[in-house]
């Protein structure tokens, strides 16, 4: 039995960590702040989750247990807000997002030949 929680944490704790990646990759790669934004969002708080639940199954201490899993609601609940209050500041602010900009240059440069 010991042998499944071991590798289920570390599963989780990988697949966490691979989720973390993808989305610092996502800040680089993604051409305007809404699509960075987003990946970042979806990335982190399912990457952080992953990482916690893989530390839940690490830690036979209770009270340890009992601290991460405030630490994953609070991190579910708040990370979406987050990144929504971030795009509400943003568009507010007239940063309008790229697919936007294209449509007021006239089309797409694919439109047009």
């Amino acid at each position: 039995m010991d042998i499944v929680v071991n590798m289920s944490s570390g599963l989780c704790l990988l697949l966490g960590s691979f989720l973390c990646l993808s989305g610092g990759i996502g800040i680089i790669r993604f051409p305007d702040f809404y699509t960075r934004m987003h990946a970042v969002g979806v990335t982190d708080t399912l990457g952080a989750g992953m990482i916690l639940i893989g530390l839940m199954l690490q830690n036979p201490d209770s009270l340890v247990i009992i601290k991460l899993l405030m630490i994953l609601v609070m991190t579910i609940f708040i990370s979406p807000v987050a990144s929504h209050a971030l795009a509400k500041a943003a568009f507010r602010n007239d940063l309008v997002p790229l697919s936007d900009r294209n449509e007021h240059k006239g089309g797409t440069e694919s439109s047009n030949p």
